[in-house]
């Protein structure tokens, strides 16, 4: 920890009851010159002060917490990274093909309806392509169904 202050300043250490006490007559080590490097290695609290009288008083005090070293825990080991394959969602079944009407059309031919569904939701990719095959196997069993009623 590094202090920097003028010359008619110090940095005392003291100890606790000094601190309370804003007393440097007994203290751990004192720094002079405007200018102290002190080193904190160990966990605990340390206390610094001004000993020039009036200064701790008036707020020139320091109570500095140095926490234990944290404990790095090694890093696990990288495993060969697994590549997984994204999964369209599954299609909608297709419909059955519809049953003729039993209402004749003006034209001889039996009436067919086209089944109505809930448009399919947007997707891209593989997805896409299994909602048009599955639009192309309802055209296809629709027209199938018109070719045998004829």
């Amino acid at each position: 920890m590094s202090f920097k202050y003028a010359a008619s300043h110090d940095v005392t250490e003291v100890t606790k009851a000094g601190y309370d006490a804003c007393s440097g007559a007994n203290p751990v080590k004192s720094y002079t010159g405007g200018a102290t490097t002190v080193k904190l290695a160990a966990p605990g609290k340390r206390y610094f002060i001004c000993s020039v009288p009036g200064h701790c008083a008036a707020g020139m005090k320091l109570e500095v917490t140095v926490a234990a070293a944290a404990v790095t825990a090694p890093a696990p080991a990288r495993s060969k990274p697994r590549h997984q394959r994204s999964v369209a969602p599954t299609p909608a079944p297709a419909m059955a093909a519809p049953e003729p009407s039993s209402v004749p059309s003006t034209d001889g031919l039996p009436t067919v309806s086209t089944p109505t569904a809930a448009p399919a939701p947007k997707s891209s990719g593989a997805a896409s392509i299994g909602v048009l095959g599955a639009k192309a196997g309802m055209t296809l069993a629709v027209g199938m169904a018109l070719a045998l009623a004829i």
